[in-house]
């Protein structure tokens, strides 16, 4: 499983339109892993247990416990380009983490919601009289990641 950049305005309309439990993770200023621990305890509302490292990120994330419950949730990730380019090695790790939550909730037992994480990438600015294409300088689209973390 890959995730692809995508708008985010479709997805939350549809998940929402859906009666799902969304949530928004900016990670606008990360720079580094306490950062973006930091920033996932708050965006997710984790719970007091979480530890801020990879294997409890990776727990939490198979708990959802403390999320309403709905019919399916999602995550929209937005602003991660800068966290991206700063620390790459820390961003593929945090890309499988979320890659193994997704596939974690895939095929979730009777009543119980999956789980979809969309990495949102900003609309261009068109260019008078240019078409929809990506724009020249666009961020980088996320690592297809195949090994697991260490």
């Amino acid at each position: 499983m890959t995730l692809q950049p995508q708008p985010l305005a479709p997805a939350l309309a549809a998940a929402r339109a859906a009666g799902w439990t969304t949530v928004r993770l900016d990670l606008d200023g990360v720079r580094d892993k306490a950062g973006l621990m930091g920033r996932c305890g708050e965006a997710l509302r984790l719970p007091e247990w979480f530890g801020g490292n990879w294997d409890a990120l990776v727990d939490a994330l198979q708990d959802l416990s403390w999320l309403p419950q709905a019919p399916g949730r999602l995550v929209a990730v937005t602003s991660w380009q800068g966290y991206a380019g700063a620390r790459p090695v820390e961003w593929e790790t945090f890309v499988e983490v979320l890659e193994e939550a997704v596939d974690f909730w895939r095929e979730p037992g009777e009543g119980e919601p999956g789980l979809t994480v969309v990495l949102s990438e900003p609309e261009p600015e068109p260019e008078p009289g240019a078409g929809r294409g990506r724009a020249a300088g666009a961020p980088p689209r996320a690592p297809r990641l195949k090994r697991r973390r260490g």
